[in-house]
């Protein structure tokens, strides 16, 4: 070859590629991503017909085999692509390869955009049928009664603390916890025209009033504020009422087409619910769990303490404790504790019938994958 061409043929294999030629590029590794998409679905949908086989009511979302997926393909990822966002596109993935087996239902506390609707979408996509009710009552009552697959229902803030009536419900249920989900509550002031000056009344939930509370004295001392059943209820209202303002969600927002007079409202930002997930049906172990009771103990010097010791002996780690009245005795309480580790586990095992033999009354309330 002359030194000329030679010349020619390096600079043509060093010039980068065109627009044209990476949107090419970019279109055949879509094809392909679309033909293995399939090919995974048909794996999935032999999956459940084999789950059916052995066991008709049985739970198709398996949350452990999921985190397992989750947790190696972040591992595996090098980037550039960020492994967050792994997370988000293997969730929708999963989710409607869920679909494909049976259509599952999910029970919620509505009604659409709230914070525990935000928190099923994170835990099971959109491909499943969200079925928004009333109460938390009403959504044990879907799970029970076979209605729901599963149910989510609130049980802590970081700011306000537990929620009760969640607590109360499990007094008397015989549902089990099969996960929790973790949701970051962001608190956005919300109207339709985005004006400060315009907004003659807010609205919202007692725990979203209760959690801007500051910002609300600092900025709005004047406006008066109103309780509404629910943060997405308030932003339904600022409809039609340009002078009302909202407390809610972004996704709220979006939906009742409202804008964000100012963003990021709460008084404390590291804002978090946790969520508990509903089932009739108990979780596979997965190597990261927590098992959550609930007993009842004499009313008698250190009994607390007698009763939780064993727990101390096994090495095991107790991460919360909290106490309702039970309603059917003055001054007698019920406990409720979440500790590290699946029933399945020895030494957990060992440590809960202990326990058991010390407290006058104990509920597994469920062994299930701890968040993240």
């Amino acid at each position: 070859m002359k030194p000329s061409c030679k010349r020619v043929f390096e600079t043509r294999r060093r010039m980068p590629k065109d627009m044209s030629e990476y949107r090419k590029e970019i279109d055949r590794i879509d094809d392909e991503i679309i033909r293995l998409l399939n090919e995974r679905s048909k794996s999935v949908i032999e999956i459940g017909r084999l789950k059916k086989e052995k066991d008709a009511a049985a739970n198709l979302h398996t949350a452990g085999r999921e985190a397992e997926i989750i947790q190696r393909l972040t591992k595996l990822n090098t980037g550039p692509f960020p492994s967050e966002a792994i997370r988000s596109v293997y969730r929708e993935i999963m989710s409607a390869s869920l679909s494909l087996e049976a259509p599952q239902k999910v029970a919620y506390l509505g009604p659409r955009a709230t914070f525990t609707h935000m928190a099923c979408m994170q835990k099971f996509g959109s491909s499943v049928q969200y079925v928004p009710v009333q109460s938390i009552k009403e959504v044990f009552n879907e799970v029970e009664r076979g209605r729901a697959n599963f149910g989510v229902v609130p049980i802590e803030n970081t700011t306000e603390g537990v929620v009760n009536h969640t607590l109360d419900m499990f007094i008397d249920s015989n549902l089990l916890i099969y996960g929790e989900i973790l949701q970051e509550v962001s608190h956005h002031l919300l109207s339709k025209s985005g004006l400060m000056e315009e907004v003659k009344k807010i609205q919202s939930h007692p725990h979203a009033l209760a959690q801007c509370r500051n910002w609300l004295e600092t900025n709005l001392p004047h406006v008066p504020t109103v309780e509404v059943a629910s943060t997405a209820r308030a932003a339904e209202m600022c409809v039609d009422d340009p002078a009302s303002a909202a407390i809610a969600s972004e996704l709220a927002g979006q939906l009742y087409g409202l804008k964000v007079i100012k963003a990021r409202i709460e008084d404390n930002l590291n804002n978090f619910t946790r969520f508990l997930v509903l089932s009739q049906k108990p979780s596979e172990q997965t190597g990261k769990d927590k098992t959550s009771l609930m007993l009842s103990v004499k009313d008698k010097v250190g009994a607390l303490y007698d009763l939780l010791r064993p727990f101390a002996s096994y090495g095991i780690s107790m991460t919360k404790i909290e106490s309702r009245p039970s309603q059917r005795k003055a001054w007698e309480y019920i406990f409720f504790v979440d500790v590290e580790g699946h029933i399945s586990d020895d030494r957990v095992n060992k440590a809960i019938e202990e326990v058991k033999a010390r407290c006058l009354f104990m509920k597994i309330l469920g062994s299930y994958p701890a968040h993240g």
